[in-house]
């Protein structure tokens, strides 16, 4: 390492020295591209609902579904349509 600096420095101070032209500049970066994804065509105009349960609900969820060779999605569509007309709302989910 050079006295005084950095080894970056006495590598350009060097150059510098014996007339050699100064290294180019690195090109620059451009942002990534942070848009969103446009949603699935199954998802489009739809809306996520979550919420967040003991991992035992989500297993009896699994099994439910494979069980009936359904998905845990469907399974959801179903219980929150039972819960709709349980409080007088009618099915909206199909």
């Amino acid at each position: 390492m050079a006295k005084g600096g950095n080894s970056l420095q006495a590598v350009l101070n060097r150059a510098k020295a014996d007339g050699d032209a100064a290294p180019a500049p690195a090109p620059a970066i451009e942002p990534a591209d942070v848009s969103r994804k446009a949603a699935p065509n199954g998802r489009q105009g739809t809306k996520l609902i979550g919420g967040h349960f003991p991992p035992e609900v989500s297993t009896q969820l699994r099994i439910i579904a494979a069980e009936e060779g359904t998905t845990v999605q469907s399974l959801l569509g179903e219980a929150l349509d039972d819960l709709f007309v349980k409080k007088g709302r009618g099915r909206i989910t199909g």
